[in-house]
């Protein structure tokens, strides 16, 4: 059995359950807007006004994150606590869930059902806090940027082909018995093979050492709480919510975007979420990688940030849905070089034994933010389907303002913490 564990790649390990996960979560897009706004598949009654559709949209939207933001720093503890591989494995298992009980939810129309099944999957959805506590645990911390990366690639890739299979998948003119539950159906058995491979290929990367903090269901409110008292982490999770809120806004209703102005339909969202997945993937695999060696993760969120303010609010001036193609790479590069520079300077700031609790911690604080915009913007979009981008744009600006002016004073921390990590 050692002889075995020592020839597993922990690297690849994490990359393929990265990749697997996110194939999973991006199946969905193409079909979670039409369900709802557009009422295709009858899911809502046909009177039902389209405010009151959007506003469903818009709670639906927000469950998964709401309840992530009270389970995922529990998780994050839980794998300080016990390792990574086990937690990982009970967070894949309720993902399963969550799938299963979304499909039945569109073959039975019950609406609350649905409901469910984004809270199950959110609460047990901690587990790319976990994976990336885990790559933290076998990354030098110079080179934590770059494979921090390296996993965004594994992201980019599961959104290039998510969005294309669950367009085609969803679409009866495909397949005369496809609907809108085949991608979760799908889904769900790529979670599980997602999950024998955690079995068999993941490698367990931390040995507890009894440190671990209390788990609580109020531990993401509590940690965050504390974190916000850590005067060196305060500036850094400040813009991790900023640029998280303002994303937010653009992710969970560009869909709306699209089909209240150009038309889409499932296939076509999916298409265009898989080019985006095309350049994340380039950037996080290629970019990122060249980038890392030349400029520490500070100086590149000091750019990054302002280019995804700026890029986002371009993508209202298309007039025609071609000219999409030519905006989204920019809007994909900014994103694909700000997460995992964000990520980097959380883990880079943070004792080994805490990475889990932190990692948790940065998930909560992303989560909160993915929380309320939705709910928000299920209201304002039914006055303009713009607003949305529009308030995506300002949020992330204020994540720059943020970092751009205040971070300077912890940078000399942030260089003391990754030399010593």
């Amino acid at each position: 059995m050692a002889n075995h564990s020592a020839k597993l790649n922990p690297l690849l390990a994490v990359f393929i359950t990265v990749f697997i996960d996110m194939l999973g979560v991006s199946i969905i897009i193409p079909v979670f807007a039409p369900l709802i706004v557009q009422n295709t598949h009858g899911m809502l009654p046909a009177e039902m006004s389209e405010a009151t559709r959007n506003l469903i949209y818009g709670l639906l939207t927000a469950t998964f994150p709401f309840f992530q933001f009270f389970g995922a720093p529990i998780l994050g503890t839980l794998a300080d606590k016990h390792g990574r591989k086990k937690i990982l494995q009970i967070s894949i298992i309720g993902t399963f869930v969550g799938y299963v009980l979304f499909a039945l939810s569109i073959n039975s129309h019950a609406l609350w059902l649905l409901f469910l099944a984004r809270a199950i999957p959110g609460f047990m959805g901690g587990n790319i806090s976990i994976v990336m506590a885990a790559l933290a645990d076998i990354s030098k911390p110079e080179e934590r940027a770059k494979n921090f990366g390296m996993i965004g690639m594994a992201f980019g890739l599961g959104f290039i082909l998510g969005p294309a299979i669950g367009g085609v998948l969803a679409s009866s003119d495909v397949v005369s018995f496809f609907d809108y539950s085949t991608p979760l159906w799908f889904t769900a058995l790529l979670t599980l093979i997602n999950f024998y491979y955690v079995q068999k290929q993941f490698p367990e990367t931390y040995k507890p050492n009894g440190n671990a903090s209390k788990i609580s269901l109020l531990a993401g409110v509590n940690n965050i709480r504390k974190a916000l008292r850590m005067v060196n982490m305060r500036v850094i999770l400040i813009t991790v919510f900023f640029q998280s809120f303002g994303f937010s806004f653009f992710m969970q209703f560009n869909q709306v975007y699209l089909i209240k102005k150009f038309a889409f339909n499932e296939k076509q969202i999916g298409l265009l979420f898989a080019y985006i997945g095309l350049w994340i993937a380039f950037t996080q695999g290629v970019i990122v990688r060249n980038v890392t060696k030349k400029f520490i993760p500070p100086q590149i969120l000091r750019i990054s940030l302002l280019g995804l303010a700026v890029t986002i609010f371009v993508i209202l001036l298309p007039q025609q849905a071609w000219m999409l193609l030519l905006v989204n790479p920019f809007v994909a590069i900014f994103q694909g070089l700000t997460q995992p520079n964000q990520t980097s300077i959380v883990s880079n700031m943070t004792p080994r034994d805490m990475q889990g609790e932190m990692l948790g911690i940065q998930q909560s604080v992303a989560s909160l933010a993915f929380t309320i915009p939705p709910l928000i913007a299920g209201v304002i979009v039914t006055f303009d389907y713009r607003l949305p981008i529009i308030v995506s744009a300002v949020m992330i600006l204020l994540a720059w303002i943020n970092f751009y002016f205040r971070f300077k004073g912890n940078e000399a921390v942030f260089k003391q913490q990754a030399a010593t990590a």
